[in-house]
């Protein structure tokens, strides 16, 4: 059995996943009062691009991203995003903003229909790119996760979020294999 499946705990009253490091992130806010969260967008991340491991994603989501780190870091400066979710590329799971909460990372979308996908979704950030294969341990997290909030929540649909943003975003790429997760 994977690890984490046997760590892992239910849910919190504000949607923080028992098992799992929390680190909080600002960049979240209420959402409306009448959202019913029944979506999950994966994205991929890495930071600086191509780049595995390290903090720049942490410190990114937690706005302590020093943008002269690194020359693209200065391209970051004064953003601010978040995710529910982060998978690193060993399969640790990181949980940034409890998931009643709505966490900043889709941006201008829309799904079915319905535009503003932050109100009525979760967002799981992989660490990868749009030219590496995920890990085994990541898909491995992955199920894990969506199992979990499958328990806690009505979802009807997982997406990537160039599926709700077509032309703006293109992750998570064309190396991740959704069978995988359709499998789960």
């Amino acid at each position: 059995m994977n690890p984490l499946a046997e760590a892992l705990g239910p849910l919190d009253a504000a949607g923080w996943l028992t098992g799992v490091q929390h680190i909080a992130s600002p960049n979240c806010d209420d959402r409306p009062p009448d959202a019913t969260i029944d979506l999950i967008v994966i994205h991929a991340i890495s930071l600086p691009p191509g780049e595995f491991g390290g903090g720049a994603v942490i410190d990114l989501f937690t706005n302590r991203l020093d943008p002269a780190r690194h020359p693209y870091f200065a391209s970051l400066a004064g953003t601010r995003v978040s995710a529910h979710f982060f998978v690193r590329r060993d399969g640790t799971l990181i949980q940034f903003v409890p998931c009643r909460a709505r966490a900043w990372h889709a941006g201008a979308s829309c799904w079915r229909g319905r535009e503003r996908c932050n109100d009525f979704s979760l967002g799981i950030e992989v660490e990868g790119d749009d030219f590496t294969p995920f890990a085994d341990a990541q898909y491995a997290t992955l199920g894990v996760l969506i199992e979990r909030l499958r328990q806690s929540f009505p979802l009807v649909d997982i997406v990537g979020h160039a599926d709700i943003a077509p032309g703006r975003k293109t992750d998570p790429g064309p190396y991740f294999d959704w069978l995988r997760i359709s499998r789960q």
